[in-house]
C-alpha cells in the first residue's frame, strides 16, 4: 500500500530586499566659466604658505561689468568659489566651494 503522506504547504511569504543605503549626492562642480573667471578676475589673494595662495572674488569685484559679462548667470555661485593655487607650478591645487 502506497503512502498518502503529503507535507503541509506553507503560504509563500516574500520578504522585501533590504534597501541600499542612499549616500548623499555631491553637488555639481562649478562650471568652467566660474573657475576661469576667478582665475582671471580675482582680487583677493590670501597667502597659505608653501607657495600656495587662495584666490577669490570680492563682492565689489563681482558687480563690475567685465566680471558680470564673463560669469553671466553664474555670478551668484562665483561668490562662494575659491581656488587654491600653486605659485611654483602655476596650477590649480583644488577648487573649493562654500556650502
Amino acid at each position: 500500500m502506497a503512502s498518502t503522506f503529503q507535507p503541509r504547504r506553507r503560504p509563500v511569504r516574500f520578504s522585501p530586499r533590504p534597501a541600499k543605503p542612499s549616500f548623499p549626492s555631491r553637488p555639481a562642480l562649478p562650471p568652467a566659466a566660474v573657475v576661469d573667471a576667478v582665475l582671471r578676475f580675482h582680487d583677493v589673494a590670501v597667502d597659505q604658505g608653501g607657495d600656495r595662495t587662495l584666490l577669490r572674488l570680492s563682492a565689489h569685484r563681482l558687480h563690475q561689468p567685465e566680471v558680470e559679462a564673463a560669469l553671466g548667470a553664474h555670478a551668484t555661485r562665483a561668490a562662494g568659489v575659491a581656488i587654491l593655487w600653486n605659485e611654483r607650478e602655476s596650477q590649480i591645487i583644488r577648487v573649493l566651494e562654500a556650502a
